[in-house]
């Protein structure tokens, strides 16, 4: 009897209500320590693409998956314990009904502990409310960054997982009212002040995009960060059943059910040239965006079952499968024409060659050594952006720690003896 009481005990079906927050729980009752894989998993809003949450859950390694939501109940359980043929120790589902179940010991506990994280879809307002600026927040950061777990959402579970995010606090806003006034009480964005996600960094994320009513608005969104934040910006978005998951590499594969159906993801960043900004981006005045035509280079990539279409998050350039769109606004008007791949070469930094000065390994992990050098030489590092995330003046050959940086790619500028060199390097 105690054997066949365990075996009951540990695949029930247990739920526990809480004054803050609902569980449900499917699996094993005790945490499984395993070491996961890193990841990102995103989805337009639709019913879940079964290929790319596989995908997902073996990232996790046959951990535990925690679900997050605000809304609903057990969906995802035996969806993800059981339906899919990969193997998980448990699945929990939590329902946060405040902040204070966000931040209940036994919730953070949870999630301190998952594999994997899902955040459902909904309002995510909600998410922004309950999760930002919290104990919730950090735990989901040291997650991501420090346990490198892998970590997904659809609908509003996508739209908060960007450096930048449309927070939706005073409801959603359609495309007239983003493109007649981009700063619209309805246009709530945040900028770098929630999730760190490698590979995320300047990236504001949509979903629905089935709905032509979203590329505009996004677009909006995209302008108000370039205004607001004086950098370029970047977007991903999906179609309802598209899905996109990217690996500890920054590159992104693309599922859905194309040819059959028309399941696209979307790759948007602001053109790659010192004026890259809006021309008309003001409270209470129509956007303006043109740029020649060319504010915002778009590909746009079908979703197979496989998922051999990718994007690379690392240069926002190499891809299979993409065709390319000029996306533009003017005076409140959006438009959209084919194009070419940019092939941008961010910040017009290159490769230069110089034999008396190495720097290695290239990929490197978390240092670099420089050799060749017996004088003073300024090093600044980049990344894709352009924005600044290391400068040092030395003195001579040295190692540099560089174990603070995501995954991706990053430009090394090296001005030494009159002379400046520029170096790619790719951090795995």
């Amino acid at each position: 009897m105690r054997v066949i009481f365990t075996l009951l005990f540990c695949y029930s079906f247990l739920v526990i209500n809480a004054q803050n927050y609902t569980e449900y729980t499917i699996g094993s009752s005790s945490d499984l320590e395993v070491i996961s894989s890193s990841g990102i998993c995103m989805m337009g809003g639709a019913s879940e693409n079964d290929n790319a949450m596989i995908w997902f859950l073996q990232q996790a390694n046959g951990g535990d998956v925690v679900v997050l939501r605000a809304t609903g109940s057990d969906g995802y359980n035996n969806y993800m314990y059981s339906e899919l043929g990969v193997t998980v120790n448990s699945v929990t589902t939590f329902v946060i009904h405040n902040e204070d179940g966000a931040l209940d010991p036994y919730v953070l506990e949870k999630v301190e502990n998952a594999e994997a994280v899902w955040f459902a879809g909904g309002d995510q307002y909600d998410y922004v409310s309950y999760f930002k600026d919290n104990a919730m927040e950090a735990v989901l950061n040291s997650f991501i960054n420090d346990k490198q777990g892998v970590i997904g959402g659809t609908s509003a579970g996508m739209a908060i997982l960007g450096s930048g995010y449309f927070s939706a606090q005073n409801g959603t806003v359609t495309n007239a009212q983003a493109l007649s006034n981009p700063y619209h009480n309805r246009m709530t964005l945040g900028y770098n002040d929630f999730l760190e996600l490698p590979f995320l960094n300047n990236v504001i994320t949509d979903t629905h995009y089935d709905d032509p009513d979203r590329r505009a608005r996004h677009t909006a969104f995209l302008a108000r960060y370039a205004t607001d934040n004086s950098s370029r910006v970047f977007g991903i978005a999906c179609n309802e059943y598209t899905a996109v998951c990217i690996d500890q590499n920054g590159i992104a594969r693309v599922y859905g059910d194309y040819p059959n159906y028309p399941e696209f993801a979307y790759f948007l960043q602001s053109n790659c040239t010192e004026t890259f900004a809006p021309e008309t981006c003001d409270d209470g005045q129509a956007l303006t965006w043109n740029r020649g035509g060319e504010a915002v280079k778009v590909a746009k990539i079908p979703g197979t079952q496989d998922g051999a279409n990718t994007f690379n998050l690392s240069d926002w350039t190499t891809t299979e499968g993409a065709t390319w769109e000029n996306w533009f606004v003017d005076n409140g008007t959006f438009i959209t024409s084919n194009s070419l791949n940019p092939d941008c070469n961010l910040l017009g930094i290159t490769a230069t060659n110089v034999v008396e000065i190495t720097v290695s390994p290239n990929p490197f992990k978390d240092y670099i050594e420089i050799q060749g050098l017996d004088g003073n030489a300024q090093i600044t590092l980049y990344d894709i952006h352009g924005k600044q995330v290391y400068s040092d003046l030395i003195h001579t050959s040295t190692s540099i720690d560089l174990q603070h940086l995501y995954h991706g790619m990053y430009f090394l500028n090296l001005k030494y003896g009159g002379r400046d060199v520029h170096i790619k390097l790719l951090k795995h």
